[in-house]
C-alpha cells in the first residue's frame, strides 16, 4: 500500500464533474417529478423520481470509487472543487428528499380535490 500523494488532476477533474453532473440531473428530475405532481401527474412524476434516483445512484457509485481508492492507498488532495461537487451532491439528496414528501403531499390535496369536485 502506498502513501504518496496521487498527481490525479485529470481522475479528480473526471470524478468532481461526473459527481455535479449526475446531481444536477438528479436534482433536474426530482423538480420536473414536483412539477408534475402539482399538475396531478403521479405517475409522470413517479417516473422521473425513478430517474432522479438513478442519477443518484450513478453520482453515488463515482463517490465511491474515490472512496475505494483513497483505502486502497491513494492520496486524494481535498479541493474546494472536491468540497463543491460533494455539497452538490448532499443538497440534491436534501431535496430529493423534501420534493419526495411534496408529492406525497400534493397526492393528497389531489385526492382531496377530487373529493370535492365530485360532490
Amino acid at each position: 500500500m502506498t502513501t504518496e500523494t496521487v498527481d490525479i488532476s485529470e481522475d479528480l477533474e473526471r470524478i468532481v464533474f461526473s459527481i455535479v453532473s449526475y446531481s444536477g440531473e438528479a436534482k433536474g428530475y426530482a423538480y420536473e417529478a414536483l412539477r408534475l405532481s402539482e399538475d396531478g401527474d403521479f405517475d409522470g412524476a413517479h417516473g422521473m423520481m425513478d430517474k432522479c434516483n438513478q442519477s443518484v445512484l450513478k453520482a453515488h457509485e463515482v463517490q465511491t470509487e474515490m472512496i475505494r481508492r483513497e483505502l486502497g492507498g491513494d492520496k486524494f488532495t481535498v479541493s474546494m472543487i472536491m468540497v463543491h461537487a460533494q455539497d452538490h451532491l448532499m443538497t440534491t439528496l436534501s431535496e430529493r428528499e423534501l420534493i419526495r414528501r411534496m408529492i406525497e403531499q400534493n397526492r393528497r390535496l389531489y385526492t382531496l380535490e377530487q373529493a370535492l369536485l365530485t360532490k
